[in-house]
């Protein structure tokens, strides 16, 4: 099955009140294991790939070589989209889809409302000349990801939410509201109320950044508020490297990578497959 865009996919997903999940590749035994849990689940997937993790891996062509080839030898027969998560230009944007990434996230976030209206809509004019998908931001959404960082967390006005989509024509929006990047220090504390109004004047599916450690109820709250999309990148990584201390305290001696990598990507999997169902996304491809 051939890479697809997000459009479709988040869509279904608002329709019938469940989430996909962004799962962020970090390397090959990434990309194995949130493959291999979505077609065991029969989940739509999306990956996402951060800037810098798409340099640490060679590059944005390198990056969707190694799913399509994946996605070829292990026979995926469900919806996977790849995802430039928070592009942080124009140029970046263009070229992740001309590398072969059927969506991008353009975050202007940091911009003034107007100039964050002129990126964006650039690149939802490219993008959708190719077919691709686009998400954009408004907010801060707190924590550090990759090369973002944010200090604090500064809630999405609803009338610039409004206005972004209508001036723009993205197909998703990541409002922050709340959510952090990395693991929470304290209890999560999402501005449900400013979900449902965002939701109710855009339309659109949200996205929800910053998916690791909120409760089930939480997020099963954000999935009925209009929330279609949900990203996970930290649990992901705590697993992995959990299962490699372990695996190499216990034999010293161990030197082969697949040795360790190989229960880090079972780790990782068991964690994607978690979260699948979760969403609700299980058996929904």
């Amino acid at each position: 099955m051939p890479l697809v865009s997000m459009t479709e996919m988040l869509k279904k997903a608002n329709a019938e009140g469940y989430a996909v999940g962004q799962f962020n590749l970090n390397n090959l035994e990434f990309t194995q294991a949130i493959l291999q849990a979505a077609e065991e689940e029969k989940s739509p997937v999306i990956l996402g790939v951060s800037e810098g993790a798409g340099r640490y891996m060679g590059g944005f062509k390198t990056v969707v070589k190694m799913v399509e080839g994946l996605m070829e030898d292990y026979n995926i027969t469900v919806p996977v989209a790849i995802h430039l998560d928070h592009g942080s230009s124009y140029d970046k944007c263009k070229e992740a889809i001309d590398a072969g990434f059927t969506s991008v996230m353009i975050d202007a976030s940091h911009d003034p409302f107007e100039q964050n209206i002129e990126i964006t809509s650039k690149v939802v004019e490219y993008a959708h000349s190719k077919g691709v998908s686009v998400e954009a931001e408004l907010g801060t959404v707190g924590g550090q990801e990759d090369d973002v960082v944010a200090d604090g967390v500064i809630y999405a006005d609803a009338k610039e939410c409004e206005e972004l989509v209508q001036r723009t024509g993205i197909d998703c929006l990541a409002p922050a509201l709340g959510s952090v990047h990395g693991p929470y220090k304290g209890e999560p504390n999402l501005g449900f109320t400013e979900m449902e109004e965002i939701r109710g004047l855009t339309g659109v599916p949200l996205v929800l950044h910053g998916g690791t450690g909120i409760p089930t109820k939480d997020i099963q709250r954000a999935i009925s508020l209009g929330t279609a999309k949900i990203n996970v990148n930290t649990e992901n990584q705590i697993a992995s490297a959990k299962k490699v201390r372990e695996v190499l305290a216990a034999d010293e001696k161990m030197y082969d990578p697949r040795k360790y990598l190989g229960p880090a990507r079972e780790a990782i999997k068991a964690t994607v497959i978690g979260k699948m169902r979760e969403f609700g996304s299980a058996n929904k491809a």
